[in-house]
């Protein structure tokens, strides 16, 4: 399987690791501030070989402690299990950044011991979830699958929702919370604009406001914590 970007290097996408990013092309969301959308439509950037992957991972072994999966959506890749079966031989812990959308690919893998920790995206509250995930008419069934297994126990995890004004309120925070009562960790994270977004325009919160949301979800999610401020 072919990558098509390699961050050498990150100590935020997996707190407490020394690890490396890897991203994949494709997703079956439009989120209007997604900074990946160079992954998601259009052409994607120029392959890594997965020879080249494994090279790097090889040498880089006793140092690193863990390797990021991201896209994109990495669970529309059916050849997914056996990328991260040739990574998990590695020795390396692995962790899969998901929307959510996939839930029966995402026990398969938890199942199979192919993936140590799950950082699931979740966009908004029920009400707004598909104008926030561009998807028009989504279905939050398999939405609800994906949170019912992590919520279990079954793997690791961390939820985490991308704060938008023009998509974003006390309101929206406080039903998404109720939505996902019991999560072990959530997350609400700054919007950081860039010129990569498929929606130009978009505003973050300022520190105080989102600490504000972060009281609302609380109440509901007591490990709730902000992010990128």
């Amino acid at each position: 399987m072919d990558v098509q970007g390699l961050q050498k290097l990150t100590l935020l996408d997996w707190p407490g690791r020394m690890a490396c990013t890897v991203f994949l092309s494709g997703c079956d969301f439009r989120c209007p501030f997604c900074h990946n959308s160079e992954l998601v439509e259009g052409a994607p950037p120029p392959a890594i070989p997965e020879s080249e992957l494994l090279g790097f991972l090889k040498k880089r072994r006793g140092v690193l402690d863990g390797v990021c999966v991201t896209g994109g959506e990495p669970l529309l890749r059916p050849d997914l299990a056996e990328q991260l079966e040739k990574i998990k031989a590695l020795g390396y812990p692995v962790k899969l950044d998901t929307n959510g959308n996939h839930p029966e690919q995402l026990r398969a893998l938890v199942e199979r011991g192919l993936v140590d920790y799950v950082a699931m995206d979740v966009k908004n509250c029920p009400a707004r979830y598909a104008g926030t995930a561009g998807v028009s008419g989504l279905a939050l069934g398999p939405i609800r699958a994906s949170l019912d297994f992590l919520l279990s126990g079954a793997v690791d995890y961390e939820l985490r929702t991308t704060v938008v004004r023009e998509f974003h309120d006390e309101e929206a925070i406080s039903a998404l919370a109720a939505w996902i009562a019991g999560a072990k960790r959530y997350y609400l994270q700054a919007f950081v604009d860039r010129d990569t977004v498929f929606r130009p325009g978009l505003t973050a919160y300022s520190k105080e406001e989102m600490e504000r949301l972060a009281r609302a979800a609380r109440a509901f999610v007591p490990n709730t914590a902000v992010r990128g401020v």
